[in-house]
């Protein structure tokens, strides 16, 4: 089966550019395959073993499983995380989360304490982990299958996390007492897609990614925010920071929301499609 053949059986799921990056991805991470190997037709001359592995990758993707799935890995961040079915895909909007991030905290020489609410894949913990020195990075999340994952993406990543099985919806975190930790910087981006946008999702992320960490509550799709930004009012040192990776639909609520809390200095920032995407805000001093 060529190329050519490959990729064509894909769109139906997916655009022309997009169904010929997801065959090269395969062929390259499954059968060792380069750009010019390709170009040259060795997708030909694999092993009768690999074109059986190959026909059941293209099945696969057919049906619109993700090519992350099937290759058991994703690309963030310049490292490469393990993913698998019911443990959110990281996506590029939440990379460039990090490194607004890091660039903000990079000019900190103190030791940090961060958190992470709702980790997944541990992308965004262990990211900051190892990106800025002398952090001390706890991420939590209510999936044993989602912190099994992350805890060992920390270990193969040499980075130092504490992960913990905490429900971000749990309201006796916004109680205030003096158990409480104190964080210098809280993060999250949770689940926060409105129910009535599904209609609009393409059905490959619908099929196969765990909805508990795609769609927030229907009766209130800010719900996580409001629960963490409660949270982290009475949880952050004074003048630690807030971030979240938002909903353009929900982000004037989001951003009312934090602005009656006891924060300041809030920002809003856009993503590579000039969408509000992402808030930073400080707990007053």
């Amino acid at each position: 089966m060529t190329y050519e053949k490959l990729w064509h059986r894909l769109i139906p799921l997916y655009d022309a550019d997009e169904a010929k990056a997801i065959v090269r991805w395969m062929l390259e991470s499954c059968f060792g395959l380069s750009w010019a190997d390709i170009l040259c037709g060795k997708v030909t001359q694999l092993s009768a073993e690999d074109q059986t592995e190959l026909r059941k990758n293209i099945c696969r993707l057919e049906k619109g499983e993700p090519i992350q799935y099937i290759l058991g890995e994703t690309d963030f961040c310049g490292r490469k995380f393990h993913v698998a079915p019911g443990v959110l895909i990281p996506r590029p909007e939440t990379e460039a989360l990090c490194k607004w991030i890091i660039g903000d905290r990079r000019r900190d020489k103190e030791d940090r304490n961060v958190l992470d609410i709702g980790t997944g894949s541990g992308c965004i913990a262990i990211t900051l982990a190892l990106e800025i020195p002398k952090t001390k990075v706890t991420a939590w999340d209510i999936s044993d299958k989602a912190l099994h994952i992350a805890s060992e993406n920390a270990k193969r990543l040499g980075a130092n996390v504490t992960f913990d099985h905490r429900d971000a919806l749990d309201s006796s975190l916004a109680i205030h007492n003096s158990l409480l930790p104190s964080w210098d910087l809280i993060v999250s981006n949770p689940p926060y897609i409105c129910c009535n946008e599904a209609k609009e999702m393409a059905q490959n992320v619908l099929d196969y990614e765990p909805h508990e960490a795609l769609f927030g509550p229907k009766e209130d799709p800010i719900l996580f925010y409001k629960r963490i930004g409660d949270y982290a009012s009475h949880a952050l040192r004074p003048g630690g920071k807030l971030f979240f990776e938002l909903n353009p639909l929900t982000a004037d609520e989001v951003n009312a929301y934090v602005g009656n809390l006891d924060f300041t200095d809030t920002e809003i920032r856009l993503d590579q499609f000039g969408k509000r995407r992402f808030l930073k805000t400080m707990k007053k001093i």
